[in-house]
């Protein structure tokens, strides 16, 4: 298993360097053992402010590079990932405990993803546009502070890494304390590519440390945040006595509405399947399918066989399509809305509480399907964020839609239909910011991003780059 030797250092101007001697270090667990593997230090407010002034010094040379020069930058670093993709893939199951075989085919390749995507969107980004006599400029913001979650380290890390770089901005990265590794891989990979000093700086470290300061720091210009629509809001606030531009993808408690004309058995068979992946653990997660009341019983037992035929296992198995959750805290989270669910009568079809049997250690969880869910049980408004799928049914076409929307979140959507044009209509009236019709394949230009609790701003390709600019008006500027 190959990581890196960097994972007690930060990576600030272009040099590894030592943390500040109150800076102390964490174990980094392994959910499928429950024990440690590596330690990462934990940054202090001094090595958060350390890098934040070599990304603000970096700000100005960079800011005026050329379009093509840019491109040049994001196509070094996209060759020098390419060269990683292995250790990443490594990484990241050993780090929050995905799968080997889904770690390389999605997690570590969703980077490489994102990197064509952001160059793509980049040749032809629109930086001016002439309106009579007045030009509109988007120019790079500033300086942006990137805060990264642990469950798709390099997909979140590079749909903000790479527009930023994109824009012209400098910045400061926070990965996840609990996923650190790949971050500090990416760090490697920024440096291999030859980014410039201070453009792309790395500081390890938790929330309450490296994250305050970056979202409350007056040189921090945005702040990108992906993670829990709990400390979304801490972001938020934080950010809001410098009127610093906040960015945020934030949780989901995503519908998936079955309607009667679809193809039952696929429909379900592929919710549960989209429900489980990376076990359970996505924002963008179906975790709430919604099915006609007169298919419902035939609904469960299709979703009972999907789930049963899951093969949860050691992530460093090659056969294993279900891997541990990422940490004990997420474990018990998990185990207590299951029994919620059990204690609110909905009816356990598959799964409930405890690891699966053969089992005794590591933070694994039974696929478990709930039927007769009612929206108003806890595990139909709370974002479990584990293998846990609940089934509601529903009496008409306009009720699935009230459900559906009858939500503090508003990431994604999902409709199945074997009329397109009633799953269009349908897609219109769901109040999320992505609604996907018949699974339809991942769209790197489609905008991400979500309403109401689920956040604000929008992610991927040019959609990303427009975050990380800022618009100036000159007027009488003349003819172009």
């Amino acid at each position: 298993m190959t990581h890196t030797t960097n994972m007690r250092n930060f990576y600030i101007d272009r040099a590894w360097v030592a943390p500040s001697p109150e800076a102390r270090v964490l174990d980094v667990i392994d959910p499928s053992t429950e024990e440690a593997f590596t330690q990462v230090a934990v940054g202090t407010k001094a090595d958060a402010q350390r890098a934040i002034s070599a990304a603000r010094a970096a700000f100005p040379a960079f800011s005026r590079t050329t379009r093509q020069e840019r491109i040049d930058l994001l196509t070094a670093i996209r060759a020098a990932y390419k060269a990683r993709v292995e250790d990443i893939a490594q990484a990241i199951s050993a780090e929050m405990g995905a799968p080997i075989a889904f770690a390389r085919s999605s997690q570590a390749l969703a980077g490489l993803g994102h990197l064509k995507a952001a160059i793509e969107a980049l040749k032809t980004y629109e930086f001016e546009i002439q309106r009579g006599t007045t030009r509109i400029v988007h120019e790079p913001i500033g300086v942006a502070g990137l805060i990264t979650p642990w469950n798709w380290p390099m997909n979140q890390i590079t749909c903000k890494v790479a527009p930023a770089i994109a824009a012209g901005c400098t910045m400061v990265l926070k990965p996840s304390e609990v996923a650190p590794v790949s971050g500090i891989i990416i760090a490697e990979i920024m440096h291999e590519a030859g980014v410039p000093a201070g453009v792309f700086n790395l500081v390890s470290g938790d929330g309450t440390g490296v994250g305050q300061e970056l979202s409350s720091h007056p040189e921090i210009d945005v702040v990108s945040f992906t993670g829990s629509t709990r400390a979304g809001i801490l972001v938020a606030k934080s950010a809001a006595d410098t009127v610093k531009r906040v960015a945020q993808e934030l949780g989901g408690k995503s519908p998936n509405i079955i309607l009667p004309d679809a193809d039952l058995e696929a429909a379900v068979t592929s919710g549960v399947e989209n429900c489980f992946e990376n076990s359970g653990q996505s924002c963008d997660s179906p975790t709430r399918m919604l099915v006609s009341r007169d298919q419902h019983a035939a609904a469960l037992e299709i979703a009972r066989a999907a789930a049963e035929a899951h093969v949860t296992g050691d992530p460093r198995d090659e056969a294993t399509g279900l891997g541990p959750v990422v940490s004990e805290v997420q474990f018990e989270k998990i185990q207590n809305l299951i029994q919620a669910g059990i204690d609110g009568n909905a009816t356990l079809v598959t799964g409930g509480t405890g690891r699966p049997d053969g089992m005794n250690r590591g933070y694994f969880v039974k696929p478990t399907v709930f039927g007769d869910v009612r929206n108003d049980m806890r595990i139909a408004r709370e974002e479990i964020f584990g293998p846990v799928l609940s089934i509601l049914p529903y009496d008409s076409e306009e009720q699935a839609i009230e459900i559906a929307n009858d939500t503090p979140y508003g990431l994604a959507a999902y409709v199945q239909s074997g009329d397109l044009e009633r799953a269009r209509h349908v897609a219109r009236q769901l109040r999320a910011g992505q609604v996907s019709i018949n699974g339809p394949d991942w769209d790197l230009f489609a905008p991400f991003g979500g309403y109401k609790q689920s956040g604000n701003g929008r992610e991927y390709a040019d959609w990303g780059i427009h975050d990380f600019v800022e618009t100036k008006a000159i007027v009488g500027y003349g003819d172009a």
